[in-house]
């Protein structure tokens, strides 16, 4: 059972967890999950997703380190010790870091440009692969047992993977082994300068729309080019990736399927339910081609207190190694302790896949469960309705 990263738009100024921050984590310290995959934290100040995401760096460092030392001592103490990974990341065309769009992009892509994004060369590619090497090695410092490098969800990692409109650049063009040299590189580098870290990534294996990783020229499933990036991967030592697919600012139901869209949203013409089935079968695609890699699949909060029976059998027969929860770990961090216990969970306690939850994070507003964490995130919810939003 997997936390999975969700962010909670909640850090300080200076990308430092605050004392929300350290509630959420320790929430789910408390609730018994083997993993406790962070949410996207930022490599640069440039590279933020909003002013509030944090961003781990040389002035605050030390702050991390207590959090997990004090998620280490939470779990300890119920008999838990969870797996810490860190998901570090650099927004590209999502970067908000004061609030306001200033997009960096690998190259154009008109399905997803609504202003002309900065194409960044590859010099400020290289000073920004510096900065994910400098931020693994203050990760591994800060007790942190694995270090994510988020290539998923339309940032800056998935978008070089996806740039075959890069134009001369070392880094995009036709040739998959040229998209793939900054991702790859710059694993390389953290795996060797954060020593001891185990190395993963959670990488979108179809972004689903056109231009984009992982898809043919309609923007339909094309695993080909990730099955190669998969399996250089492995050649690497790599035995954990966690799986996504689609884009939360282009068609958010892939990974998060819902009942009540967002206010003004259409409802997608995919059930839910068949949204959750693509992704468990596609995961299982990969999980049994590479036996010896751990993969662990999205969309399981939306199957609510039957999540763990379906689980269970996608274990058993293969299909995925592990089962991870976003939404529901805001609505119901302590499932697993619960299971643990009592060999049931409680339906009264999951996610509804109302959206409220991502309707806070669209809007840069605390991100957490609007229904089962009512005292802080319906009031911001209630806010932000008074706000017109």
């Amino acid at each position: 059972m997997v936390v999975q990263p969700m962010e909670g738009y909640d850090s300080d100024g200076m990308g430092s967890p605050s004392d929300l921050t350290k509630r959420r984590y320790l929430r789910f310290a408390e609730g018994g999950s083997g993993i406790i995959w962070f949410e996207a934290v930022s490599v640069c100040r440039e590279g933020r997703s909003n002013p509030h995401q944090l961003w781990l760096n040389k002035n605050n460092a030390d702050h991390f380190a207590r959090l997990n030392d004090d998620i280490r001592k939470t779990a300890g103490r119920l008999g838990f010790d969870p797996l810490l990974i860190i998901q570090l990341t650099h927004s590209g065309r999502y970067s908000k870091p004061e609030g306001k769009a200033e997009p960096l992009a690998a190259a154009p892509n008109p399905v997803l440009d609504r202003d002309k994004p900065y194409i960044l060369t590859d010099d400020d590619l290289k000073r920004i692969r510096d900065q994910y090497v400098v931020t693994s090695k203050l990760a591994a410092r800060s007790g942190f047992d694995a270090i994510d490098l988020k290539a998923c969800h339309g940032y800056l990692m998935i978008d070089l993977l996806a740039a075959k409109g890069r134009i001369n650049s070392i880094y995009g063009g036709e040739e998959p082994e040229k998209r793939f040299r900054f991702f790859l590189g710059t694993f390389d580098r953290m795996k060797d300068e954060a020593s001891g870290s185990v190395m993963t990534t959670r990488l979108n294996i179809s972004d689903l729309y056109p231009g984009g990783f992982g898809v043919d020229d309609k923007g339909n499933p094309d695993f080909s080019e990730p099955v190669m990036l998969v399996d250089e991967l492995g050649s690497r030592g790599v035995h954990l990736i966690n799986i996504s697919m689609g884009s939360p600012y282009y068609n958010a139901y892939v990974t998060r399927p819902f009942d009540t869209p967002l206010p003004g949203q259409p409802v997608p013409d995919e059930h839910p339910v068949a949204g959750v089935m693509n992704m468990i079968n596609n995961t299982a695609l990969f999980q049994k081609r590479f036996p010896d890699i751990y993969f662990t699949g999205s969309a399981w909060s939306y199957l609510r207190h039957y999540a763990p029976n379906v689980g269970a059998a996608v274990i058993k027969n293969g299909s995925a190694a592990l089962i991870g929860f976003g939404r529901n770990s805001f609505a119901y961090p302590s499932m697993t302790a619960d299971l643990i216990k009592t060999g049931r969970t409680d339906p009264a306690k999951v996610c509804i896949a109302c959206s409220g939850c991502t309707r806070l994070i669209r809007n840069m507003r605390p991100g957490g469960c609007v229904i089962r964490d009512r005292s802080i995130y319906g009031a911001e919810l209630k806010k932000l309705i008074a706000d017109g939003k």
